[in-house]
């Protein structure tokens, strides 16, 4: 029996059970242990009120550590990227769409959307890009799941919300999606698209078990992204964008094997917004180079006031 700790909602679910079948494909008998978290307790405070670090993940690892379960199944980019010392991120299955969406019942683009519309979302990060994008819009707080959150655009509490692509695309909740925002655009979070597994690191038997789920390409893109964060000091709540993906077109005619990465780093308000680009062969260099890139711009006085530095 392999025992999967998991979120109750609706989305930390499917993830669960995706990775149950796949296990179950291979001949495992696999059981998920539902786990409530800070994160959804408090469903009714923001994010920057609750402390970002952990909160989805902090209850999944201490059943982890008491053995009560034999993994964790994770949004990727809800996890800390720095794991306590007894666990390890044991595998990365292939990723699926990182970029943000924008949902909506009435308006087709982002560039649609009247002066003074409101416009829901939790993320610090996708706030102050696309205030940075249209100052005009009011941007409100809109926490919740999935089905919550969509329920609420229904009722016309904003005229449009931004949420991952990754969630909709796997709930097949998709009919309001109206554009998917490239990462020129609005940068995602570090790890968004992908989900990580999470073990104990003395667990040799579920780590062998799950080995066959790991995707070299997403393991890469991931562990730079990750680097990249780590090295800038931010966590999920910190408006910080870093997307690493393989080269393509002519420019991977001459790099074969290299990956590029775009970093980005606003302010709040999304007045200031700085930039960085690499391109590399290593995950690790690739992210601090990046995140270099942004420290040497300025971006450590850009997160004065959210208290990170």
């Amino acid at each position: 029996m392999i025992r999967i700790g998991s979120r109750g909602s609706q989305l930390a679910l499917w993830q669960a059970n995706h990775i149950a079948d796949l296990l179950r494909q291979q001949g495992h008998v696999v059981g998920i242990e539902v786990i409530k978290t800070t994160g959804d307790r408090m469903q009714e405070v923001t994010f920057a009120q609750v402390g970002s670090k952990g909160m989805f993940t902090l209850e999944i690892e201490e059943a982890l550590a008491e053995g009560r379960v034999d993994l964790a199944v994770h949004s990727l980019k809800d996890l800390p990227t720095e794991l306590p010392a007894q666990f390890t991120l044991a595998a990365t299955p292939p990723r699926v769409d990182p970029r943000d969406v924008l949902v909506s019942k009435d308006f087709a683009t982002f560039a649609d959307l009247p002066a003074g519309s409101k416009v829901g979302t939790s993320s610090l990060r996708r706030r102050s890009q696309l205030r940075h994008l249209r100052p005009d819009l009011e941007f409100i707080e809109f926490r919740g799941n999935v089905d919550t959150r969509l329920r609420k655009l229904g009722e016309g509490q904003a005229a449009a919300i931004i949420l991952a692509a990754a969630g909709l695309d796997r709930l097949e909740k998709t009919e309001w999606i109206r554009e998917r925002l490239e990462p020129e655009v609005v940068c995602p979070a570090a790890g968004q698209g992908a989900l990580g597994i999470e073990t104990r690191k003395d667990d040799a038997v579920t780590m062998q078990a799950i080995a066959f789920l790991d995707d070299s390409a997403t393991r890469f893109a991931v562990t730079a992204e990750r680097t990249a964060l780590a090295a800038l000091g931010g966590g999920c709540q910190v408006p910080i964008g870093v997307h690493c993906r393989r080269i393509s077109g002519e420019l991977a005619e001459n790099r074969p094997g290299f990956f590029e990465i775009l970093g980005l780093v606003s302010d709040p308000e999304g007045n200031r917004i700085l930039r960085g680009y690499a391109t590399g062969d290593s995950a690790e260099e690739l992210g601090h180079e990046v995140a270099g890139v942004l420290l040497n711009q300025g971006a450590s006085q850009l997160f004065q006031g959210i208290g990170i530095h």
